[in-house]
């Protein structure tokens, strides 16, 4: 409860014990001008009814202001709930297409990398044969010289 209404309060409680105090005096009746008309009727009594439905209007009144505050809360928390779902829903929606976009970009670096690969094994094939037949040339010319060389030692002295 506000302060607002624990202050209408008690001053309501204040009239409500004065008037219990003055209650002879308020219900003595008295001439009263309507305007058109005169009427016997007890003063007091008469400004006591009216502070109550004057109290009870604004009673009525805060409640409504109160309720209708509470339901614009309520509202602005269901569309802050529903905002959060989307803000979320859209931040997951870019992890996984960030997850999807990486594992393309990996799964195409490993394709590149394995192209490397093949590329350097033929590349290494290739330097292989061409420096093996000129190893085996250069072997075999050795083998030759080898055998010119031992032919010719063997030849003189035998």
């Amino acid at each position: 409860m506000s302060a607002r209404n624990l202050f209408a309060l008690l001053v309501l409680l204040l009239l409500a014990l004065f008037a219990w105090l003055n209650w002879g005096e308020i219900t003595k009746p008295t001439s009263l001008s309507l305007g058109l008309t005169r009427v016997e009727a007890p003063l007091g009594l008469v400004l006591v009814v009216a502070l109550g439905v004057l109290t009870l209007l604004y009673l009525v009144f805060t409640i409504g202001l109160e309720t209708a505050a509470l339901l614009e809360v309520k509202r602005y928390a269901r569309e802050l709930l529903h905002y959060k779902k989307l803000a979320e829903d859209a931040e997951q929606s870019r992890y996984t297409e960030l997850r999807r976009y990486l594992e393309a970009e990996f799964a195409r670096l490993a394709e590149a990398e394995r192209e490397e690969i093949r590329a350097l094994e033929a590349r290494v094939e290739e330097l292989l044969e061409k420096h093996g037949n000129t190893l085996a040339a250069y072997i075999g010319e050795l083998e030759d010289q080898l055998l010119r060389l031992l032919g010719r030692r063997e030849g003189p002295e035998g």
